[in-house]
């Protein structure tokens, strides 16, 4: 399903051509290996923007008003490796229409379309990966375009940063660079990692963020919830301290898995993408 518009914003800010900033929704679950759902986090997602007021209180801001097209939906799920084709060709096309690409899924595999789109038309990217997860495999039961895979690429063409990990396999401790790795049990103990993240990064960061980065305290709904995670105002201060000292080229967010009973997460998931978009513009916002 594709609802007319984002938030159900008007529709004088909901036309790509006027529109500073796109949405793709990715609906792709091929790959996961325990809870599926991922599917449905997209329409999850949209839904629960209906539902959210659109001024922020915080910078004081509505961030729809710089225009938000709500793309076609990307259902190609006839293979991992057409999926991330379809995901990379449709984020490039709108990259290059000079548009803010964000993205939303569906499981993190679709990262590797969105990140190969935005490191081919920016350069010295990093990608910043928030997660709990390593996702560093290169292949996974036979496929190198597996949710397990999903930042191997990425390791090896981009700077990448990865910050809130508290789960991997033995085999990644062969790709990981434990320099530019923060993981969840040593960031509680440390005051500076925030700072220590953003001094590795180049100008240009795209971000990536898996949803199960997040304590299932305040995110049970994903696919793998494991115990430890970041909370809420924390995350926040540490993502608007990356858009404010960097050029955040655009962002993709995975993994929601929709529970029919609790929609918190679903409301977390759109607060959070409004959040990102709300310090993005900041600069640029429409007076009130």
């Amino acid at each position: 399903m594709k609802t007319n518009t984002y938030a159900g914003i008007p529709e004088e800010f909901s036309k790509l051509e006027t529109s500073e900033i796109v949405l793709i929704p990715v609906p792709y679950d091929g790959t996961s290996t325990w809870q599926k759902g991922a599917d449905k986090g997209p329409n999850a997602f949209l839904e629960a923007s209906e539902n959210m007021e659109l001024y922020d209180i915080e910078t004081d801001s509505e961030v729809y008003k710089q225009g938000l097209y709500l793309a076609d939906t990307i259902t190609e799920n006839s293979s991992p490796e057409a999926m991330v084709e379809a995901v990379h060709q449709a984020t490039k096309k709108y990259i290059k229409e000079n548009k803010f690409v964000t993205v939303f899924g569906g499981e993190h595999s679709i990262s590797i379309g969105t990140i190969r789109a935005f490191n081919e038309m920016f350069q010295d990217l990093t990608v910043l990966q928030i997660d709990a997860h390593a996702d560093l495999r290169e292949s996974y039961q036979d496929s190198k375009y597996n949710h397990a895979c999903a930042v191997y690429e990425a390791s090896q063409t981009t700077n990448l940063i990865q910050v809130g990990i508290r789960s991997m396999d033995v085999t990644e401790k062969n790709v990981i660079n434990e320099e530019q790795t923060y993981f969840a049990h040593q960031m509680v103990m440390d005051d500076n990692w925030k700072d220590s993240a953003i001094n590795q990064m180049t100008d240009n960061v795209f971000i990536t963020f898996d949803l199960d980065a997040l304590d299932p305290s305040i995110m049970p709904s994903t696919g793998t919830p494991e115990p430890g995670g970041l909370l809420w105002y924390d995350t926040l201060a540490f993502l608007k301290q990356v858009f404010e000292a960097k050029h955040v080229v655009g962002f993709d967010i995975v993994e929601l898995c929709p529970n029919a009973m609790d929609k918190s997460s679903d409301f977390l998931a759109a607060k959070l993408y409004y959040k990102m978009l709300s310090y993005k513009f900041i600069d640029k916002k429409t007076k009130l």
